[in-house]
């Protein structure tokens, strides 16, 4: 197995690391955060941030300086940093990990994102189960504030900004930029309709910019570093590295920061160990819940943002959960549904509704009871939600379920033919609520 210089994991890697600020500065934290304030121009941290090529880690991998440049230059009014960390999709679990074991990293970069884009006041979403996390950020806060990081005239340069915790209240959708600032408005989390995007009409209705944890975590480095050392990592379009949550039937499950860009292979049979009880791969979810399902087929595909795509899924979130031959398709794509349907905010109709049919036929082919004509309605349903809600959602509940009809509709027939599950004998009929 290839070796790889982790960026983000590596602090916390080194035996007795803990995070608190003294041992975050004794490799270097802040020094990024006060060269920019003191040497580095608020466009010129922009145009680094392009030049490295650094896209979003929450799931859209829309590149990052792109989206600061985005703010309006001359907004007399403020504007607002949003820190995402409402890790919510099923199979991810880095950003927890960056939070709990080396938070200051992702402090600083909310430093150095509030100057590039001249906001004063910054937020950490984060979701209301992480009490840990909670815990953890606000005492690196504490700590910050106490070492003049954050407050009035940082670094004696007349820069102020204030850093606020906002724990949510546990809700898939705030995930969704919009529905998180919805939340911290204190409205039900809810997604906005774009446009306006929240570069324009944010976060109370001003500018505003919503980054996730890994994104943010690695700005310290690549100003330290530079932007072409960081670019020169992964691939020309997905650079730098990226932290995997590797879950499912694999020997070795856990975190690995790679470079943008190894196979699907590498990451399970070589840094992942293969698959438990060296048993056949049936499918993989290369990107959390909501990315769709790839086969063996598909192992040899780069693991970056173009080529995943090519293949009919998306990296997403960077959840890679592995499944095994023993696993049944259909209750795999009803689990997931159930969680999808659990968590549909509501606001439209075809996801609130769709979702509820799609789960009830599920159901009931898992159950024995499933009719013939029962797997063209579930396309014909999926057709009915996918690019007609006001997010993403709609995209994310039915990619799953179709990219299972599509690799596994043979599975889909033998459980209608047969009338049972041949993978759970003992699979009983729940029909949705």
């Amino acid at each position: 197995m290839a070796k790889y210089e982790p960026i983000l994991l590596k602090n916390m890697l080194q035996p007795g690391y803990r995070g608190l600020l003294e041992e975050y500065r004794a490799v270097g934290g802040y020094t990024a955060f006060e060269k920019v304030l003191k040497e580095i121009s608020p466009a010129e941290v922009i145009e680094i941030v392009k030049k490295s090529g650094l896209r979003g880690r929450g799931g859209a991998g829309f590149p990052t300086g792109l989206k600061w440049s985005f703010i309006p230059k001359d907004y007399p009014g403020p504007r607002y940093l949003c820190c995402n960390a409402d890790e919510s999709e099923p199979g991810t679990f880095k950003d927890r990990q960056l939070i709990e074991r080396d938070p200051h990293q992702m402090l600083e970069g909310i430093g150095i994102a509030c100057h590039a884009i001249g906001s004063h006041q910054a937020y950490i979403y984060i979701r209301g189960e992480f009490d840990l996390g909670a815990e953890i950020i606000q005492r690196a806060l504490n700590e910050a504030y106490a070492a003049k990081y954050f407050g009035k005239n940082i670094f004696g340069t007349g820069f102020d900004l204030e850093v606020v915790l906002h724990r949510g209240a546990g809700a898939y959708i705030c995930g969704e930029e919009t529905a998180l600032l919805e939340s911290i408005e204190g409205k039900r989390g809810k997604p906005r309709t774009k446009p306006p995007f929240p570069a324009i009409h944010g976060l109370y209705q001003e500018p505003t910019v919503v980054n996730n944890v890994e994104t943010l975590a690695n700005l310290p480095y690549i100003i330290n570093r530079g932007a072409d050392w960081y670019a020169a990592i992964g691939t020309p379009k997905s650079t730098g590295t990226r932290v995997f949550c590797v879950g499912g039937h694999v020997k070795r499950p856990g975190n690995y920061e790679v470079p943008m860009g190894i196979s699907l292979r590498e990451m399970i049979y070589d840094i992942a160990g293969g698959i438990r009880g060296d048993k056949q791969l049936k499918a993989v979810i290369p990107g959390g819940a909501s990315a769709p399902f790839l086969k063996p087929e598909h192992l040899d595909t780069p693991m970056d943002f173009e080529a995943i795509k090519e293949v009919g899924s998306m990296l997403g979130s960077g959840g890679v959960t592995v499944m095994d031959e023993s696993v049944c398709i259909v209750w795999a794509a009803t689990n997931l549904m159930e969680f999808f349907h659990h968590e549909s905010c509501g606001k439209c109709t075809p996801c609130r509704e769709g979702s509820a049919w799609i789960l009830q036929i599920l159901r009931r082919i898992e159950g024995g009871l499933g009719r013939p004509e029962d797997i063209d309605q579930l396309i014909m349903l999926c057709g009915r939600i996918e690019g007609k809600t006001v997010c993403a959602f709609g995209e994310a509940e039915v990619g799953p379920i179709l990219s299972t009809i599509k690799h596994f509709r043979e599975e889909y027939e033998q459980h209608i033919r047969e009338k049972h599950c041949p993978f759970r004998p003992n699979a009983k009929l729940v029909m949705a609520h």
